[in-house]
């Protein structure tokens, strides 16, 4: 019966699908796999994704992933240009490993950003009824909560994506697995698969 229920809620969330989150979810993938070959295409690609997702995330007022898909706007364009900034060789910056206190830094910024976006969400729609009612179906995770932690992840992963550090795939890997149900639940049955592969 539960298996029942899955299929139906994947079936309902397909045929809602719209061809710009498809769309969002193509370029996102091409940003996913040149990001593994560590091709610069990583960037734009990643930007055509970012940008539909900031236009497409605002209705199911998912606030923190808004504000997130437009940090990545900025940090590929960021990352775009460190990406093809030479070093005093000449050479181009190679991908390399972060130092021990940069993974620390890295763990605690995740905390840090998660208090501070969770705070000014909590803060700015705390008197909107209707926002704040739309976290109550979930039962023990709190949506909010959720969207503020992938966002926290996030953010950490594309800035040491952007400064060409191994780590950030730890930091996508965790939160594209916290988001899979998120964007499930919330009816981006595509956006869920992109997150999955």
């Amino acid at each position: 019966m539960l298996l029942n229920s899955f299929f139906d809620l994947f079936w309902q969330n397909v045929l809602e699908t719209t061809l710009l989150e498809v769309i969002a979810v193509i370029f996102g993938l091409m940003s996913v796999w040149y990001a593994k070959k560590a091709n610069i295409l990583v960037y734009p690609t990643g930007i055509v994704s970012v940008l539909i997702y900031v236009y497409i995330l605002i209705e199911p007022q998912l606030y923190a992933d808004v504000g997130i898909n437009f940090f990545y706007f900025l940090m590929s364009v960021y990352g775009w240009y460190m990406w093809t900034r030479k070093g005093p060789g000449k050479k181009i910056i190679p991908i390399r490993w972060n130092t021990k206190l940069q993974q620390l830094l890295g763990i605690v910024a995740v905390f840090v950003f998660f208090f501070v976006i969770w705070g000014l969400i909590y803060y700015f729609k705390q008197d909107d009824a209707d926002y704040m009612a739309e976290y109550v179906y979930f039962e023990n995770l709190k949506l909010l909560y959720v969207d503020s932690l992938t966002t926290s992840i996030f953010l950490v992963g594309m800035l040491f994506m952007a400064l060409k550090r191994i780590e950030n795939w730890i930091y996508w890997i965790i939160g594209d697995i916290i988001s899979v149900p998120l964007y499930f639940n919330k009816g981006y049955v595509f956006t869920s698969f992109q997150y999955f592969v």
